[in-house]
């Protein structure tokens, strides 16, 4: 059958790709070229997102960190033929996300594509910047000295004026503020322990990071006291083996004792009688 219009033609495109359950033509005909186009769920997310409901409305009242739990556990019990149609139904979305992003950047300028690229390094950069914290709290690496403001706000947070967390840190900074110095001397000499703290748990950590080939991880003024430290040694060592070359008397060779003996030796006399 021929498309009436432009706009039935892409309405019909759209749905001949996509699943009708993810189908929405007011999308699919406005954001082609308002916004870039969207990356598209993968085949689990696609279940999490049509039993959600389901799952909610058979228990009102469990939570939603549960929620996900039941339908991750859902997910995982279901056979390679139940869990089909939802991969492949993101496998043909993949497929359109392809080209509606290749169309969208066709219109782009020089300096969209340039600021895209930048927001697109930086989304990078903040996502590894994600895995290395989470790499170092599984490996155990001690938090930071707190402040003295932060010791006085831990302790009296819950006690704080104010509904929002926003509202308790501002009447929690103005009751910091009207504080004499001898009661934020308290907190200070705390603050000052805590460092201690993190001075010895950071040494005993970075000593067993480097135990574990992870030198990487260790600070940087760590490694430079490392290798002054390193590069002292070697120099003593160094200077305290000319001294001893210097000083020293070298033992005389196997050949060399031979000789010398032969030549004090005197051979026999053999005088005619």
């Amino acid at each position: 059958m021929c498309c009436v219009n432009k706009t039935d033609c892409a309405v019909q495109k759209c749905t001949s790709v996509l699943p009708s359950a993810f189908f929405s033509p007011v999308k699919c005909l406005t954001s082609e070229a308002r916004s870039p186009p969207k990356r598209p769920l993968n085949g689990y997310m696609r279940y999490v997102q049509q039993q959600k409901p389901i799952v909610a409305r058979q228990n009102p009242e469990i939570k939603a960190v549960d929620l996900i739990k039941t339908i991750a556990q859902q997910w995982r019990s279901m056979s390679p033929e139940q869990k089909q149609p939802f991969q492949e139904a993101s496998l043909r979305a993949r497929e359109q996300f392809k080209v509606d992003l290749e169309r969208y950047q066709a219109q782009l300028t020089p300096a969209q594509l340039q600021q895209q690229a930048q927001e697109k390094r930086q989304r990078r950069a903040k996502r590894k910047a994600i895995r290395k914290k989470r790499e170092l709290t599984n490996l155990g690496k001690p938090k930071r000295p707190r402040s003295p403001f932060n010791i006085f706000m831990s302790e009296h947070f819950e006690e704080a004026k104010g509904i929002t967390s926003q509202a308790k840190m501002k009447s929690l900074l103005e009751d910091w503020r009207n504080l004499f110095s001898h009661q934020k001397k308290v907190y200070t000499q705390l603050a000052e322990d805590d460092k201690i703290r993190y001075k010895n748990e950071m040494k005993s950590w970075e000593d067993h990071m480097v135990e574990i080939g992870r030198e990487d991880l260790i600070r940087e003024q760590t490694l430079s006291i490392k290798k002054k430290r390193a590069a002292k040694a070697k120099k003593v060592t160094k200077k305290a083996k000319t001294v001893k070359k210097a000083t020293g008397t070298s033992k005389p060779s196997k050949k060399t004792t031979k000789s010398r003996s032969a030549k004090t030796v005197s051979p026999p006399s053999t005088k005619k009688t």
